[in-house]
């Protein structure tokens, strides 16, 4: 049998190889989203095993694993790491036609070098013992799986009550060259009805919301009584994060909604609420909007000023199975695209910053693709004619980071706004195997664009094509987000 990964995957003729081998793949990585735990990098983990590595946090493998029919045990109980590795070998080879398929033979080709067998319950134990040596070496480590990936800077996600102590050793750390820079996601302070939004609110759910409160106000020496004061506090960690590297902010919404909160006296009457609220009172569904639309307008303006990036991640309805939401918490594959018109709320708020000048750089990332077209013509409209690609259509996300997601953006981005200034891939992972997501985005673009040199649609001209390729890989975002960096 031939191998399955090789030189050429995905890319299917000519121009495409050529595009990929001499303009893409030498390209570094600029990882300006992603879940990596900072603290994992500042001591250099050492993984014990490929299951600690690969499967643990890794709800896409979950999710399939019981599809598969396969007991919770092995997913997130209590069965051993060899166990729950052999009973997701069990499952890869159902997961055909799944990127699931795709993904985990990449990451076991880069960076184990492993590429002349599948993944299988036969080839399990082999691959297993040989991706346990390899991590048992220094080339393996956190640190050293980066560096072989080529990463030159990651920023990660990060609560605005973090301390960011483990990005300030990072950074005093002379002996490591890549840049990890935090990114500001206020969404917790906003989370008071548990397990989504517009899920009834609890006693339960109000306390550990004024818990965090506490600790966040506790961070930026602030303490939070009025709605004004959580905005005060907000802005101090802003600052904080801002000394630290921190050039963007980032923004998780199920429901996008924007409410002129501004205007008295609704603002006051409202957000009389809110101190009712710190009381451990009740919170209406008209103060959570009025929350969520304050604290993003707040925030974007706040980028503005500091010329930071602002990141929104839109349709994306979490926790759904609140029994397995009791029992495993948040972030355990149980999340699912939600259906939402929010084309009016979406142009209201854009252009309520651009009339006050303050609309920051904008990246938008969608996760229902019936809304590809409505937001990339959305974003058109705010464009300013100073920033190149200062308002972008955002790479395909979570649940549309396959092949057929990626072109789907690729091409709604072409079609109605500058595929050429695009601002490129991201991992959006905890795991640090997950930079071969960048591989496959640029096999999938350039087998997209060689397609279309090979048939006539593109000029025979790699000069001009291959330059936007590395443009779309790594320069954009190099100029982009104005990092101060070593780049």
């Amino acid at each position: 049998m031939s191998r399955f990964i090789h030189e050429n995957f995905l890319l299917q003729n000519p121009a495409a190889i050529r595009l990929y081998h001499e303009y893409a793949a030498e390209m570094p990585i600029i990882d300006y989203h992603c879940h990596l735990p900072p603290r994992d990098i500042a001591e250099n983990r050492q993984f014990e095993n490929l299951t600690q590595i690969w499967l643990a946090g890794d709800h896409y493998k979950w999710r399939a694993m019981r599809a598969a029919g396969v007991d919770e045990k092995y997913i997130t109980g209590g069965a051993s790491d060899w166990e729950k590795f052999a009973v997701w070998a069990s499952v890869v080879p159902k997961t055909l036609r799944n990127p699931l398929y795709h993904w985990t033979h990449l990451e076991l080709n880069r960076p184990f070098g492993i590429n002349d067998r599948l993944l299988s319950p036969d080839t399990a134990k082999s691959i297993w013992d040989e991706c346990n040596a390899k991590l048992r070496t220094p080339e393996f480590s956190a640190r050293g799986i980066m560096r072989q990936m080529d990463v030159k800077l990651v920023c990660t996600t990060d609560d605005p009550a973090d301390s960011l102590e483990w990005h300030r050793k990072i950074a005093a750390d002379e002996s490591f060259d890549i840049q990890v820079f935090p990114t500001f996601r206020p969404d917790k302070a906003l989370q008071i009805c548990v397990p989504q939004p517009r899920y009834p609110y609890t006693e339960e759910s109000i306390k550990s919301y004024n818990k965090y409160l506490d600790k966040l106000g506790k961070a930026a020496e602030v303490e939070i009584k009025t709605f004004d004061n959580l905005l005060e506090a907000l802005a101090q960690r802003h600052n904080y994060f801002h000394e630290n590297g921190s050039r963007l902010s980032d923004h998780g919404y199920t429901f996008f909604s924007f409410n002129e909160y501004i205007d008295e006296p609704w603002r006051g009457s409202v957000f009389a609420e809110f101190e009712n609220l710190r009381q451990g009172g009740d919170a209406s569904y008209e103060l959570i909007s009025s929350m969520e639309s304050a604290v993003l307008y707040h925030v974007t303006q706040w980028n503005s000023e500091k010329e930071w990036t602002t990141q929104l991640h839109i349709g994306a309805i979490r926790n759904n199975n609140s029994r397995m939401y009791e029992k495993l918490g948040a972030d355990a594959g149980f999340d699912s695209i939600v259906d939402e018109d929010f084309a009016v709320a979406f142009s209201k708020f854009l252009d309520k910053l651009d009339q006050n000048k303050k609309l920051p750089k904008t990246i938008v990332y969608n996760l229902n693709p019936s809304a590809n077209e409505m937001l990339a013509t959305m974003i058109g409209n705010f464009q300013d004619g100073k920033t190149p690609g200062k308002m972008q259509f955002g790479s395909a996300w979570w649940f549309l980071d396959q092949k057929d997601g990626m072109e789907k953006q690729l091409n709604c981005l072409s079609n109605l706004g500058l595929l050429s200034q695009f601002v490129g891939m991201l991992t959006d992972s905890r795991s640090f195997l997950s930079y071969t997501r960048h591989e496959y985005f640029r096999r999938i673009l350039c087998n997209l664009l060689g397609t279309e040199i090979e048939s006539g649609l593109l000029p025979n001209d790699f000069e001009m094509l291959g330059g936007m390729v590395r443009d779309i890989c790594y320069n954009n975002a190099k100029q982009y987000f104005g990092f101060e960096t070593k780049l």
